[in-house]
């Protein structure tokens, strides 16, 4: 059966001489996998840059039930990026964003409200006039959200990290600057502190290693870390 939906490219893997799997999270139909034939060939009719991670499209797919495996039909660009390919500080995050949609989207899962946030925040990210300092720690605090453990109180999040009486004055101040980006999410003008940052980001990855199965170290973190 034909189905048309959008979906975000979370990954792809070569596969044999010219070919990909990638994984698309697409928004009727939720996280699949597509094998794209040739598309690696220099006589290819589909281009390899549909197909790089964070990339939004219009698809047309085969959708087969209990396939493993399906096809594309039809694909073409639904959100044209114009800042993150070419700014190395977007591609940052960028990097730190698909790796951890990676991560926590799992095969077949489908969350039409989570599409539709992402599609917004990676519009965001393309912006030039979005500030890129506190737009990771933003993006966990809101994707979470959709995922289901997310908090809107900053007490209750440090208490499953570190209890109510392990507290000290950091962690305190810490809470103050999260409860202000928990109120305003993805500012641009909200001020805080390097250290700060710092550690809320750490926090933040332990509150996902809490919630999510095999949340492991990220890879892109020492990007992030050195844009930082």
């Amino acid at each position: 059966m034909l189905r048309k939906t959008s979906g975000i490219v979370i990954s792809y893997l070569k596969y044999r001489e010219t070919s990909i799997i990638v994984k698309i999270f697409t928004r009727e139909l939720g996280l699949k996998s597509y094998i794209v034939n040739s598309v690696r060939s220099s006589k290819a009719k589909t281009k390899m840059g549909f197909f790089q991670p964070l990339t939004i499209l219009e698809l047309v797919v085969y959708d087969k039930e209990k396939a493993n495996l399906n096809r594309i039909s039809e694909v073409k660009l639904k959100l044209p990026y114009h800042f993150i390919p070419f700014d190395f500080q977007r591609s940052g995050v960028a990097m730190f964003v698909g790796e951890v949609l990676g991560k926590v989207i799992y095969e077949d899962y489908q969350n039409e409200a989570l599409f539709d946030f992402l599609t917004h925040a990676l519009s965001h990210l393309d912006q030039e006039s979005t500030r890129l300092h506190l737009y990771p720690q933003s993006f966990l605090l809101e994707t979470a959200k959709f995922l289901g453990f997310g908090s809107d109180d900053p007490h209750e999040l440090f208490s499953q990290l570190y209890g109510l009486d392990q507290q000290d004055d950091f962690i305190r101040e810490e809470k103050g600057y999260l409860g202000e980006l928990m109120d305003d999410p993805f500012s641009n003008d909200l001020k805080v502190p390097s250290i700060f940052r710092k550690k809320m980001l750490d926090d933040l990855l332990s509150f996902y290693k809490l919630h999510v199965e095999g949340f492991a170290e990220l890879k892109s973190i020492k990007v992030l870390r050195s844009l930082n």
